[in-house]
C-alpha cells in the first residue's frame, strides 16, 4: 500500500510541476501562440498584407518553360498514356482539330481529359499560363 501512495504522490509532483510552468508563460507569450493565422479579405476593401503575400509567392506569371517544367513536362515529354508529345505538331493538330482549335485545347485542359487531371496539375496557373504552355508545347 505504502507503494502506491508513492507512486501517487510522484504524480502529483508532476503534474503540479507542469502546472506551474504552464502559468509561467508571459502575456506576450500567450498572445503569440493563439493569434490567428490568416485574415479574411473582401474584394473592394483593403486587406493588410495582401502586398506582402503577392511578393512573396512570385507575383509575376508563370513561363510557358516554367509550366511545362513543373507540370506538364512528366507526361507530354514521353507520351505517357497517349498524351500527345512536346514539339509533335501534327499530333497536336489532330486534338486540335476535333477540340476546336487552340482554345478547344485549353478548355480540355482546364477541365481535364482522360487521364490529365483539371489544369495538369497546376491549380495555380491561369488560363494565360496554360495557353501559354500549350501553344509552347504544341507550336500551334
Amino acid at each position: 500500500m505504502n507503494l502506491i501512495k508513492k507512486m501517487l504522490a510522484a504524480q502529483a509532483a508532476v503534474l503540479a510541476l507542469w502546472a506551474v510552468s504552464a502559468q509561467a508563460a508571459t502575456n506576450d507569450e500567450i498572445a503569440e501562440r493563439i493569434k490567428p493565422v490568416g485574415e479574411v479579405c473582401i474584394q473592394g476593401e483593403e486587406c493588410k498584407g495582401v502586398g506582402a503575400v503577392a511578393v512573396s509567392a512570385g507575383g509575376g506569371a508563370k513561363s510557358p518553360d516554367d509550366v511545362i517544367a513543373a507540370h506538364c513536362g512528366a507526361c507530354h515529354s514521353a507520351g505517357v498514356l497517349g498524351a500527345p508529345k512536346v514539339g509533335d505538331t501534327a499530333a497536336w493538330k489532330v486534338r486540335a482539330d476535333k477540340e476546336g482549335g487552340l482554345d478547344g485545347l485549353l478548355a480540355k485542359a482546364i477541365s481535364g481529359i482522360n487521364a490529365m487531371p483539371p489544369k495538369g496539375t497546376c491549380a495555380t496557373c491561369s488560363d494565360d499560363e496554360l495557353k501559354g504552355a500549350i501553344q509552347k508545347m504544341s507550336g500551334l
